[in-house]
């Protein structure tokens, strides 16, 4: 059997996969363009995957390809009309990032409620070297509790953060994008009321059609001017042009993102325009990257494999299966 890692960078070079030589060959490519997966997955049993499109394009040559495990919980990526044609099995793994997500969560909502790259800078600039410096009061921190933090997406990692949240003493309340989740131990509302009441807002729901775009300029319009946003699920679910006219205008206090509508950022993207860190922080959709992270994410890929390499074996030895 042939294992191809088609995205090694993505899970990072720290991280060992000699494991998975067991079952046969491995290939891996640190990175690899669409136009050269055609080739690269041409003969392979077995594809790995991060963010990369499988599609016809894509696969219509790998006449060997039985399974795709993908290192991630998203599968947008997938034509699931066509790999369910070719009878293709496509695995994700869940769960393994909602700690790690849970906790850059609050690293972006407490760096941006103590203004911690304003302070660092205030004081390395030399500002805090004399009694003028003594009283840096006038930036607006608050404390969280008693704050109201509104959920967009109470899925495992929502519920994560609901839960850290409460420990701060926040007031939770949540809204359920399907309609469907109401059954959660917090208030659930609709997203006007959510809009209105939240003093921290983050969003940890998956991207579909009931999702893209759901925060723009007349989301924004509805929150606190005085409120936070912080977007750990999926970029195109906030329009990033009225978050900047938001941000700019001060119709929004400040967001913390980890995801944007187009990976790697695209250098016209309007959010580039403000450069002020206490209010707007931006990281490269790192919050799953702790090491620990990184490898059950592994060892679930790797659990994948195996159960595919099982029920191959048993099906050839029960034919009639």
């Amino acid at each position: 059997m042939k294992i191809v890692f088609l995205e090694r960078a993505a899970v990072g070079k720290d991280i060992d996969l000699s494991a998975f030589e067991k079952f046969g060959e491995v290939v891996c490519y640190d990175t690899t363009l669409s136009e050269e997966v055609p080739r690269r997955v041409a003969d392979a049993e077995v594809v790995v995957i991060n963010r990369l499109r499988m599609n016809e394009e894509s696969l219509k040559d790998a006449g060997n390809l039985k399974l795709i495990a993908i290192t991630a919980t998203g599968t947008n990526m997938i034509d699931w009309d066509y790999v369910r044609s070719r009878g293709i099995q496509v695995e994700n793994v869940r769960g393994y990032s909602t700690n790690a997500v849970a906790q850059h969560t609050f690293a972006l909502a407490l760096a941006l409620i103590h203004k911690i790259y304003y302070y660092d800078r205030f004081v390395k600039s030399g500002g805090y070297c004399g009694t003028e410096g003594l009283y840096e009061f006038e930036r607006g921190l608050f404390e969280l509790q008693g704050k109201t933090w509104g959920i967009i997406g109470m899925g495992a990692i929502g519920r994560r953060v609901a839960a850290l949240a409460e420990n701060f003493g926040c007031n939770v309340i949540y809204y359920s994008t399907s309609g469907e989740n109401r059954e959660q131990p917090y208030e659930c509302v609709d997203l006007d009321g959510l809009l209105a009441r939240s003093d921290i807002l983050s969003i940890h729901a998956p991207l579909n059609e009931k999702t893209e775009g759901l925060l723009d300029r007349r989301a924004f319009a509805k929150m606190k001017p005085t409120g936070i946003l912080i977007n750990v699920g999926r970029g195109p679910i906030v329009d990033e042009g009225d978050l900047a006219e938001a941000l700019k205008t001060g119709q929004l206090r400040a967001a913390g993102l980890d995801v944007l509508s187009q990976e790697p950022m695209n250098p016209e993207n309007p959010l580039l325009q403000i450069q002020d860190s206490s209010r707007l922080l931006i990281t490269p959709h790192m919050a799953w990257t702790p090491v620990e992270t990184r490898k059950r994410v592994i060892e679930e890929v790797h659990k994948i494999v195996q159960r595919y390499v099982t029920e191959k074996n048993l099906s050839h030895e029960c034919p009639t299966r």
